[in-house]
């Protein structure tokens, strides 16, 4: 384990660009497909209902749980590239 400081402080923004990336995927997600959006995605039907809504119902709760599997993935990878992973 290293203990650079300048390791650490790029490690910490490497965390936080993954952070935000993720929210602004979260928030189009929930807010723009399922609320911002929804009049626009209405003619589009899956399932038998519109996509709108589906983003509204079960599309965010999907992709959030998507979002917690990739960010646990790049997590890992960040975790190894500094060297902080676990053995």
């Amino acid at each position: 384990m290293s203990h650079d400081p300048q390791n650490a402080v790029d490690y910490w923004k490497a965390n936080l660009r993954l952070i935000v990336g993720c929210l602004i995927v979260w928030a189009f997600v929930s807010y723009g497909c399922g609320i911002l959006f929804r009049p626009l995605l209405a003619g589009i039907h899956v399932g038998g209902t519109d996509l709108g809504f589906w983003f509204a119902q079960q599309g965010s709760i999907l992709s959030f749980i998507v979002l917690i599997f990739f960010y646990a993935w790049r997590m890992n990878a960040l975790d190894r590239k500094f060297g902080l992973h676990e053995e």
